[in-house]
Parts: C-alpha cells; sequence; structure tokens
C-alpha cells in the first residue's frame, strides 16, 4: 500500500480501475480506505480511484487533538493533497462532509461530486431533527468519557451494517472502542459545521453536478439533511436505495456503483 507524508500527516492509500478519469474517495469514521475496493472494482474501466485512510484510520498514522488542527479540516487538506487536476469526488458518510468542504473551497476541482449518506447535521439545526442530533452528540460525548465501550456499541447499532457487537471478534471491538474518541470529534463537525461549508454562496458556488445517494432505511434525519443541501445546490440530484441501510457502499455496491455511473455521465 502507497504510503508517504500528506498535508503533513502520516497517511497510507490505495488506487483501484485505470480508467481514464481521476477521482477521490473519502471513507467514514471508523472505516478505511479498503471499504472502497469493491465500488473500485465496479467502476475499474472508468476511474482511476484514489482512496485513502482518514486520521487514526487503517495504516494511516493517530491524530493528535494537541496537533491544532481540526480533525475535518486535516482530513479535508490532505485529500486536497491528492487532487492535480478536477476528479470525481466521492464522499460516504463523514466523508461525505469531508468532500463537501473540499468542494466548497475550491469547486474547481470538483468535475462530480457524489455524496451518500451526507451527515452534515448543521443544515438541519433549526428542525427538530437538528437539535435532537445535536442533544445526541452531546450524550454521545458524555458517554465516550464515561464508558467507551457503550459508546462505540451505540454508533455501531445506529450506524453500522447490522452486525451484532457481540459478533465481531475481539480485536475488532477493541479497535472501535480505541478509536471512538475520533467519531466524537467527527461529531462536532457534523453538528457545528467549523469549516464553515454552509456559509452563504458556499454549496451555490458548486457547479460541478451532485449525487446524494441514500439507503431507504437510514435514520430520518439523513433524508432531511439531503433535502436541505439539495435546496441549495445548483445541480444535485437524488436516490433513494430500496432495502439499504446508512453501510450501502458496502451492503449495496452494484446500485451505488450504479448511481455514481450516472452522475459521471452528467460531467
Amino acid at each position: 500500500m502507497p504510503s508517504g507524508v500528506r498535508a503533513g500527516h502520516p497517511t497510507c492509500w490505495q488506487v483501484f480501475g485505470t480508467g481514464p478519469r481521476p477521482a477521490l474517495a473519502v471513507h467514514c469514521m471508523l472505516g478505511h480506505c479498503g471499504a472502497w475496493t469493491r465500488l473500485g472494482v465496479a467502476l475499474a474501466d472508468r476511474l482511476t480511484l484514489t482512496a485513502f485512510d482518514l486520521p487514526g484510520h487503517g495504516q494511516s498514522g493517530d491524530y493528535d487533538p494537541a496537533c491544532g488542527i481540526e480533525y475535518q479540516r486535516l482530513a479535508t487538506q490532505i485529500a486536497a493533497s491528492f487532487i492535480d487536476r478536477p476528479v470525481d469526488l466521492i464522499g460516504h458518510s463523514f466523508g461525505a462532509g469531508v468532500a463537501l468542504r473540499l468542494a466548497v473551497a475550491a469547486p474547481e476541482a470538483v468535475r462530480s461530486l457524489t455524496l451518500i449518506e451526507p451527515v452534515l447535521f448543521a443544515a438541519v439545526r433549526h428542525t427538530p431533527e437538528g437539535q435532537d442530533e445535536a442533544a445526541a452528540h452531546a450524550r454521545f460525548d458524555a458517554e465516550v468519557a464515561r464508558d467507551p465501550e457503550a459508546a462505540a456499541r451505540a454508533f455501531l447499532d445506529r450506524w453500522g451494517t447490522g452486525t451484532p457487537w457481540e459478533a465481531l471478534a475481539p480485536a475488532q471491538r477493541a479497535a472501535l472502542v480505541a478509536r471512538i474518541g475520533l467519531v466524537d470529534l467527527a461529531g462536532h463537525a457534523n453538528v457545528n459545521d467549523p469549516g464553515t461549508i454552509l456559509r452563504d454562496g458556499g454549496l451555490e458556488a458548486i457547479d460541478a453536478p451532485v449525487m446524494m445517494i441514500l439507503g431507504a432505511d437510514s435514520p430520518p434525519v439523513i433524508h432531511r439533511v439531503a433535502e436541505a443541501l439539495a435546496d441549495r445546490l445548483p445541480d444535485v440530484g437524488r436516490a433513494t436505495v430500496p432495502g439499504a441501510g446508512h453501510m450501502l457502499p458496502l451492503t449495496h455496491v452494484a446500485q451505488v456503483a450504479d448511481l455514481i455511473g450516472l452522475n459521471l455521465d452528467r460531467s
């Protein structure tokens, strides 16, 4: 696996496919770049897809909160370091927020943008659903400090693939618990929008075609977030995959690949 220092951080990545279009994918929290393998294979004739491990994930270096760089900002800087010409940008969950932050900051760097289950809860902060998420994050923050294993179980129950905690190998459970503090940092970005993605004129400046892909069985707040973002994006499509939940890049690969392909056709 290639590795190097990106935006000052030790980073590992993989490259899938040999297609003519450069693409960049950003994974979800507690994931790793290998999560894109099957999608990369499905799109191999169209894309050369680079996917990197977020800080503290996979084989990338650990994240130190004392570094002075907010977590989502560092992730966005690392993502930007892979771009030297307009790319097809793909993000899942927290990774969708990173992709969106990058697209707002440098719309000229994005040929197409695919957002899978974006969790930018700040987009609905003035709604009952958004206020519920802010309160849930505050409770999660306290639980991470008090009982990290319980926090990891709760996170997996809501946002995972449906695999029960007890079915995971002990090493997998230990890895999730060890990294649950990163989820808390990501949650801060999702709720508070430190990168001002939602600033006036920011989303409106993205002229690349955007596709939002949602799971029909995902928490309702995900659909509210998608609606709020779509209201401000100039060229956006939305698709809901029946029977899918939050982890549809892993559970519904063929459908997600087809929808990404449709967005490529639009650009």
